[in-house]
């Protein structure tokens, strides 16, 4: 998913900040941007919009100093996980260190995807994916909550963005012009609902 930071000048494949990031609004998501692509309401409220997958990333040293962030999202061949893929490898980071990485993703990854990301980590031991997601994709598909299966046993974490994840996100990637989050109606509801989902998915071998 990477047009990166969505809409202009998204950080390149071979950009990394290896300090703590100054906020540049150029660089962040547009408030309207955020709270459509990312509401996890069942369905879109009006005006109505086309929800794209986008997946907003920090990599973290394990005393939590964040190292590099940005945001993508879908193109017409390559996937946000994908592009997130390639900007991680980009970065050569020290295979004799540490790190976590923290995805706010507004779609759970396709079969595909999750695919990819299962072989990035089984590649590279010394990172900690931890996945957020806004909303299940296509959950009812097989190939779809098998995926999702398949990224749990393969030691990342999956879960689904509640109210601390949401702030965290309109902290960190929205152009919030420092105003404090304000959930939209029913946020924790929803996010309960799509959390039960999701621990029907992981524990029962032939859901649904």
């Amino acid at each position: 998913m990477t047009e990166g930071w969505a809409g202009s000048g998204l950080p390149g494949q071979g950009d990394c900040v290896w300090t703590p990031q100054t906020r540049n609004t150029m660089n962040l998501l547009r408030e309207t941007l955020f709270k459509q692509q990312f509401g996890n309401q069942p369905r879109v409220p009006p005006p109505y919009y086309r929800r794209k997958t986008y997946l907003c990333y920090q990599l973290k040293q394990l005393d939590d100093l964040t190292l590099d962030k940005g945001c993508f999202r879908n193109k017409r061949q390559r996937h946000a996980e994908i592009r997130f893929i390639d900007k991680i490898n980009s970065l050569n980071l020290n295979p004799s260190q540490s790190y976590k990485i923290i995805c706010y993703i507004t779609w759970s990854p396709c079969p595909n995807c999750a695919s990819e990301l299962v072989d990035f980590i089984t590649r590279n031991d010394h990172l900690n994916l931890q996945i957020f997601a806004s909303r299940l994709y296509f959950h009812w598909i097989k190939p779809f909550w098998k995926g999702l299966q398949k990224l749990q046993k393969a030691g990342i974490s999956v879960a689904v963005m509640t109210h601390t994840e949401f702030e965290d996100c309109w902290e960190q990637f929205v152009d919030n012009q420092l105003r404090p989050f304000q959930p939209w109606d029913k946020l924790e509801q929803y996010s309960a609902s799509i959390r039960r989902r999701l621990q029907r998915i992981l524990t029962v071998r032939s859901w649904p």
